[in-house]
């Protein structure tokens, strides 16, 4: 399904009953909302279940400039309206988790927050080194100088080339619009917005997270006031997926699907 909102087409797709609890899954940086479907399978017996591709992700149209944090989370409220939500439990992977913790500053939310999952989320920003920040200057001066109007003249495909291999994946995967608003992400630390989260906050995360490290995991479960950590061992970033049922478990005993209460 389709919703048009201020002019950009939004792929979406709601699966279970009208009736019970809406849970609302927000995405990862780059993927699309059919990465998600097991984790609706496992909730949408009972629950309603909302999936969406975030502008610039999936089938949804680009951003026609760059977007921060903010203004994803500014646009998630006007799809909520849109899709007429007004209560729903929202869960975030990735770059969904900054959009929640985005979304727990705002004194205006045109909807109410039930509980939160965190997976695997980012919105820490790491601790450079002094070496990692020498590393960074001189890879800064290289690439001005590099991409200078003269320089490139002279080497365009060889430059050209370099500059493809520079940054994570995700990065070199991202349209140019994109690429600047990745850029305005990683480099906002939402350490601040943490005890703003009022909400019941369960977190999940793997050990072997290798993009959103497991001691993030932990400044979350002490700066937000009422949350709970599970980690599931011997699994990465995309920890939902590799080990599916334990996952499946957990999350149904959250939402008190089945003969389990909530937690």
């Amino acid at each position: 399904m389709v919703l048009n909102i201020d002019g950009y087409n939004i792929n979406y797709k709601i699966t279970g009953p009208d009736t019970g609890r809406t849970v609302v899954m927000l995405q990862g940086w780059g993927t699309s909302l059919d990465l998600y479907d097991f984790v609706a399978g496992s909730l949408n017996d009972e629950c309603r279940f909302v999936q969406l591709d975030f502008p610039g992700f999936g089938d949804s149209d680009e951003p026609r400039e760059p977007w921060n944090v903010e203004a994803y989370a500014r646009f998630f409220c006007k799809f909520m309206k849109a899709a007429g939500i007004n209560k729903a439990s929202l869960m975030g992977h990735s770059y969904g988790g900054r959009v929640i913790i985005k979304l727990a500053e705002f004194d205006d939310l045109p909807f109410e927050i039930e509980k939160i999952v965190l997976i695997d989320s980012a919105g820490i920003m790491p601790e450079r080194t002094e070496a990692q920040k020498r590393k960074v200057r001189r890879y800064k001066i290289l690439r001005n100088f590099l991409t200078s109007k003269p320089v490139h003249a002279m080497f365009p495909e060889v430059i050209d080339y370099w500059m493809s291999k520079q940054g994570s994946d995700d990065y070199r995967n991202a349209s140019p619009m994109m690429k600047k608003c990745l850029v305005m992400a990683v480099n906002e630390d939402q350490r601040e917005s943490l005890p703003k989260i009022r909400q019941e906050t369960l977190i999940i995360w793997g050990d072997l997270d290798d993009a959103t490290p497991i001691s993030d995991a932990h400044i979350m479960d002490a700066m937000i006031p009422d949350s709970a950590l599970i980690v599931l061992e011997g699994t990465g970033h995309y920890s939902f997926l590799e080990k599916p049922q334990q996952f499946r478990g957990i999350i149904r005993s959250y939402f008190g699907c089945g003969k389990g209460g909530a937690l």
